[in-house]
């Protein structure tokens, strides 16, 4: 390992552990600090996000990253100093005071979120969130010079590296040109059957949190390296040796709770696969939000949806909440779980409605962006496009374009990847099955290990050491394209 090389790990190391903090103070923020905390957590985070700007933006890095190139290096070591170079473009891009006032008005607009949303007051939370919006434009702007890219792109490619708007468009195209026909036929279909038989409520939380601590560890959660806690919206955060992850409970109905548990023990997996030698650095990090979804939807829509693993969970279930026998059997419980209804959440959604969800925000935040809509005139849009893509419309903010977090935590330019990650994830385990026949019934014995083995070894164990396109053609025969997913639900549906 030579001078520069080493020294730009160094400096890195720094950095990513300056993140690591944020992420455990943030994760504090959602799920544990009363809400008086909020001005000083704001500071603390805005703090540690100048601190690493100010890392970033050394004078010498540059210099270091030019020498670093003629150095000679392992494959890893120059993946790395790739994804160096990469975080060093976007760092510079944008200025110190720029970062602070980003991260101050995010945070502060993140906790107001919170009772705007419960009170369905979007007129009260605009001022914050038009702050947000229009700092992510400033800072988006600012990357797009350095990367020689649209506001949005540059915006995009924070979540998901050298994805581009153009191939998101043509993605959405072929879905758009599938689904809406597909969706009417299934619904049809399943009108015409026997309804399935919805199990008996009240599910006290008690019980819902320990069901989902158990399936948690059947998938493979690591307790000694995380922990399962509840907030405002469904998250994984913290750092691979420290997983924390979230979910929000409903007596009246256990399937939301423990769907977000396995959604996101599917993130937390990820994480606690990355390569441990490269922890703390940035090829060391999972490849962008399309990979790192694919992960949460293979786990909750793939396999946890599957009538193999429902054969396992029914009696776990019913041991748990009791009621009627014929409601927990797999038969009747693939039919619950599978039902396609078009719904106002986009969290709650089947895998068939739930492109429409992304769709319908990736068009709201693009245009918002690009100065073509003005912040104010979000509901009516929202509710007008939500009856065209989904044929509801919201009876209030609250079920509109309150429910998410992430525009008023400064997310600007990641929802389109849970749609490509949908078709990663499809792909994936498409390719998981064909490899390792013995998958799916070892989850009909709740016996995760076959899948998460090959996981560990074809997407988790590479990190960002490639792209994510690479990544997919090494572990599938293919890049990122929507055939898995159409096979996938007319498979699942289409019968």
């Amino acid at each position: 390992m030579t001078d520069a090389y080493k020294s730009l790990e160094s400096r890195f190391r720094r950095i990513n552990t300056l993140s690591g903090i944020g992420e455990m103070l943030h994760w504090d923020m959602a799920s544990m600090m009363p809400n008086g905390g909020a001005n000083a957590r704001s500071e603390q985070l805005a703090a540690l996000d100048v601190m690493a700007n100010e890392l970033v933006n050394a004078p010498d890095i540059g210099d270091l990253i030019k020498a670093a190139e003629g150095e000679s290096l392992d494959d890893w070591q120059a993946a790395n100093l790739a994804e160096m170079k990469r975080n060093w473009v976007h760092g510079t891009a944008v200025p110190s005071d720029l970062v602070e006032k980003m991260s101050l008005a995010a945070t502060s607009c993140e906790v107001a979120w919170r009772g705007a949303r419960a009170d369905n007051d979007f007129a009260g939370l605009l001022p914050k969130l038009q702050t947000v919006l229009d700092l992510s434009i400033e800072t988006g702007k600012a990357k797009a010079d350095a990367l020689g890219t649209s506001v949005y792109d540059a915006l995009l490619d924070q979540y998901d590296p050298m994805m581009r708007s153009e191939r998101v468009d043509s993605l959405f195209a072929e879905l758009e040109a599938f689904l809406p026909s597909f969706t009417r036929d299934v619904i049809e279909r399943q009108k015409a059957e026997k309804a399935p038989v919805a199990p008996n409520g009240p599910f006290p939380i008690s019980v819902q949190n320990k069901v989902g601590l158990d399936l948690m560890k059947a998938v493979g959660f690591d307790f000694n390296h995380g922990r399962l806690d509840i907030s405002h919206h469904p998250f994984c955060g913290g750092i691979p040796d420290d997983v924390r992850i979230t979910t929000r409970y409903d007596e009246a109905d256990f399937t939301s709770a423990i769907m977000g548990v396995l959604h996101e023990t599917g993130h937390a997996m990820y994480e606690r696969g990355l390569p441990t030698d490269w922890r703390n650095q940035p090829v060391g990090k999972a490849r962008g939000m399309t990979m790192h979804e694919s992960q949460s939807l293979l786990v909750e829509m793939q396999a946890s949806r599957s009538e193999e693993f429902l054969t396992y969970a029914g009696p776990v279930f019913k041991a748990a909440f009791g009621g009627d026998d014929s409601a927990w059997n797999a038969q009747n419980l693939h039919r619950l779980y599978t039902r396609v209804e078009p719904g106002l959440i986009r969290v709650d959604a089947d895998e068939v409605t739930y492109p429409a969800h992304v769709i319908l925000r990736y068009r709201l935040e693009r245009a918002l962006i690009e100065g073509d809509m003005k912040l104010a005139d979000l509901p009516g849009a929202w509710n007008e496009m939500m009856g065209k893509l989904l044929g509801i419309t919201p009876p209030d903010d609250a079920n509109g374009c309150l429910q998410d977090i992430h525009w008023p935590s400064g997310s600007w330019g990641y929802f389109p990847t849970y749609t490509m990650g949908a078709m990663a994830a499809a792909q994936i385990f498409a390719a998981a099955k064909k490899a390792q026949p013995e998958i799916p019934g070892a989850l009909a014995q709740g016996d995760f290990a076959p899948l998460m083995t090959w996981l560990g070894k074809n997407i988790h164990a590479k990190a960002s050491s490639k792209s994510t396109d690479e990544i997919l053609i090494e572990a599938t025969g293919k890049p990122l394209g929507v055939a898995a997913f159409k096979a996938h639900v007319q498979d699942r549906y289409g019968r």
